[in-house]
């Protein structure tokens, strides 16, 4: 029962990524650590934790469309799917310094990532160079804040539990639980590949990828809710980011894959033109408001139309 397996799978790495956030925010609050850096780092980096072993593992046991897939799909469905449901429910405000900084440095990563797959191949050396980049983005990023800051002492966030071994034993079932649910989805869904007689890299572009955002999801909808559009927005472009420099780069760097045909021909370029879209409504209007919400995630439900209707792809040369 290969849908029970995948459901059981990502249950676990949802389950597990939301206890390794939690578990490793509160050790590294009880040492010490300030929350600006737990923020920067720690939370961000977190909520990508299933995207990440989701990738890793694909790669690792030979299953180049479900690992590059998983990120390129998370990518295009962060965008048009999770900001547009957030910007439905709440339009979103974007600020000329966040899309300056951060809106500049999306479009360059995308950009880095669509010639990186041209080149047919997610090799060491791209990884490295991926993993550099991220490093220098973050330490820019943690000076940026705290010169916007000044003096400014930042909340310091929740952090359940309290208990400095308890955090510890939490941090731990949370990584086993990433690494089981991310084993138990990967095997799953390469035989729904088979037995439904698609490609990996569609499984992966699409029920992977869709079910490794789901962390994004939840916050940028509860974001949306609770009239915080700007974190909604701030939360899909710095994911997209990290997904890009720290899951294409740790995975390439575990383990070199090819890239599937189908994704250098079509769903790279679709998720630079998700980026690109975004940036400039946002740049134009000040924001991602209900009607271009509702456009993005239309436009999600095409590409879905797409992805799962191979005759249409064929005839178009994709």
């Amino acid at each position: 029962m290969p849908l029970l397996t995948l459901f059981i799978g990502l249950a676990l790495l949802l389950a597990g990524g939301e206890a390794l956030v939690r578990g490793s925010v509160a050790v590294a609050t009880r040492v010490g650590v300030s929350p600006l850096v737990i923020g920067l780092t720690l939370v961000g980096f977190g909520t990508s934790a299933p995207e990440l072993v989701a990738s890793v593992q694909a790669a690792w046991i030979g299953a180049p469309g479900i690992a590059v897939g998983n990120i390129v799909g998370s990518n295009i469905a962060n965008i048009l799917l999770i900001l547009g449901v957030s910007a439905v429910i709440l339009p979103v405000v974007a600020s000329g310094q966040m899309l300056r900084r951060d809106g500049t440095m999306l479009i360059v990563v995308s950009v880095v990532l669509v010639v990186i797959v041209l080149s047919g191949t997610l090799d060491r050396w791209s990884g490295v160079c991926l993993i550099a980049a991220l490093a220098v983005y973050t330490i820019g990023s943690f000076v940026f804040e705290m010169r916007g800051n000044g003096d400014v002492v930042p909340e310091e966030p929740s952090c359940w539990p309290r208990n400095l071994w308890t955090a510890l034993a939490i941090s731990l079932v949370g990584i086993g639980g990433v690494v089981l649910g991310a084993d138990l989805l990967v095997d799953a869904a390469i035989e729904i590949a088979e037995i439904a007689g698609i490609s990996q890299a569609i499984i992966g572009l699409t029920i992977v990828s869709i079910g490794t955002s789901l962390p994004e999801l939840a916050t940028s909808v509860m974001a949306a809710i609770r009239r915080q559009g700007d974190v909604a927005l701030g939360n899909v472009v710095g994911s997209n980011i990290f997904n890009v420099l720290g899951i294409g780069g740790v995975t390439a760097v575990v383990s070199p894959i090819p890239v599937p045909p189908e994704i250098i021909h079509l769903d790279v370029w679709v998720m630079l033109a998700s980026a690109l879209l975004l940036v400039a409504v946002a740049a134009v209007t000040g924001g991602i408001g209900r009607r271009a919400g509702a456009l993005l995630v239309a436009l999600y439900g095409g590409y879905l139309v797409l992805e799962f209707s191979p005759g249409v792809r064929a005839a178009a040369g994709l």
